[in-house]
């Protein structure tokens, strides 16, 4: 069984990576550059709609609507300080 993390603070960084701390108060570094190419996520590669990243319930979201899975920004992000 997956150990599910929640993210509880992030923060835009430049070319579309995330610094994200989660719940067990690790902090992590998310790029989202290789998910722009994908449709629901194009919009990301505006900085303006980047810049918009804040806590949801559960996850995190950006201005309209768009989310991603906390497990997905947890198991495919790398430890901070390997950053």
């Amino acid at each position: 069984m997956i150990d599910s993390h929640y993210p509880i603070d992030v923060k835009p960084l430049k070319y579309h990576k995330l610094l994200i701390t989660f719940d067990n108060d690790e902090q992590r570094i998310f790029d989202l550059e290789p998910y722009l190419s994908d449709g629901y996520f194009a919009p990301l590669g505006d900085i303006a709609v980047f810049d918009t990243v804040r806590i949801s319930p559960i996850s995190i979201e950006w201005a309209g609507g768009i989310d991603i899975c906390p497990d997905e920004l947890y198991y495919n992000s790398v430890p901070a300080e390997n950053f």
